[in-house]
């Protein structure tokens, strides 16, 4: 049993973690703002703590007495045309975690980072975490933002003692799932809301659950400075979709758009989203990110932390169950 502090328990892969070790028994605190939702852990038996990330006093105070501190507090609005606020969170912030964590006498800090940071080969082979990344000029500020995040975190292990160990976590699936943002096309499908697939597009998957285990295995045998890929395999959006609807009963799309469709029409939106002042979700930047994948290879986490991931096909029927399911009682 570990004594752990879980940061950004409020969102879908920091709930999962503390719901795990919560189901071992292990003492859990959580540091929340208390604005955040806490949908994904009521009901635990966990300590609950109050501040944010840039409160020094609140983040000392829970991260005193830890063994490990799962980090997941991550800003992830990629759309922002400003991208103040994702730098401000992802990397400033984090910076301030990191002076006090070092001084604390953690066994481990393990850092939720994302399958963003890894290289992609454009025709199609496996890359891993040795892999040159090699499209930061294609990435934008929420990818910068990560990398410089995830660079910060491992110079921190190289240059300061800390025993921090970072997961470069693929897109999540599974329930319960209260804001889905990867998970929108698998909801939209659950719920017959889908007319159409992107064609030619796909992505690295894993099941939540599964994400948490890792990150619950690297607190006990990742290796410190190093990455570990977190991803079950790479699915197309048309597997995915077509999974959740036929898990529910739901007619899958049948028909697939161009790409290049979906990026012009990122464009218009994006213009009219500046125009207006408003934020959107669909931008040039969203349409590149989802365009920039390529398999991965898991060997690493395999073979030094003993994961080995579920299929992620179970994960997203049970996604789109909950989705229906939620629904029905609304």
């Amino acid at each position: 049993m570990s004594r752990a502090l879980v940061m950004g328990a409020s969102g879908n892969v920091g709930a999962c973690v503390t719901r795990h070790l919560a189901a071992r028994g292990d003492d859990v605190r959580v540091l929340l703002r208390k604005t955040s939702s806490t949908k994904g852990i009521d009901g635990l038996d966990v300590q609950r703590c109050y501040g944010d990330i840039f409160d020094a006093e609140a983040v000392a105070a829970a991260m005193a007495d830890r063994d490990v501190v799962y980090y997941c507090v991550v800003d992830v609005r990629a759309e922002l045309r400003d991208p103040a606020p994702l730098f401000r969170t992802n990397v400033e912030g984090l910076r301030q975690v990191l002076d006090i964590a070092v001084g604390t006498g953690l066994k481990r800090f393990v850092f939720l980072s994302t399958i963003g940071t890894i290289a992609v080969d454009t025709n199609g082979e496996t890359v891993d975490e040795d892999t040159p990344f090699n499209w930061a000029d294609r990435a934008g500020s929420y990818i910068e933002s990560r990398r410089q995040a995830e660079q910060l975190v491992l110079s921190y292990a190289r240059e300061r003692g800390l025993p921090a160990v970072v997961l470069n976590v693929s897109n999540p699936y599974g329930p319960p799932d209260w804001q889905p943002r990867q998970g929108i096309f698998v909801q939209l499908a659950a719920l017959g809301r889908l007319p159409c697939y992107v064609r030619g597009v796909g992505a690295e998957v894993v099941g939540i659950d599964d994400a948490a285990q890792a990150m619950l295995l690297a607190a006990e045998r990742g290796r410190v400075g190093e990455r570990y890929i977190v991803s079950d395999r790479f699915m197309t959006q048309r597997e995915m979709v077509t999974v959740a609807a036929e898990a529910v009963g739901a007619k899958p799309p049948r028909f697939g758009i161009p790409v290049a469709v979906v990026a012009a029409v990122g464009r218009i939106v994006e213009t009219i989203g500046a125009l207006t002042g408003r934020e959107v979700l669909i931008t040039s930047t969203s349409v590149r990110l989802l365009r920039m994948t390529s398999p991965a290879d898991h060997s690493k986490a395999t073979r030094e932390l003993g994961w080995t991931p579920r299929p992620t096909e179970e994960s997203i029927r049970r996604a789109a169950e909950f989705y229906v399911a939620r629904r029905q009682v609304r």
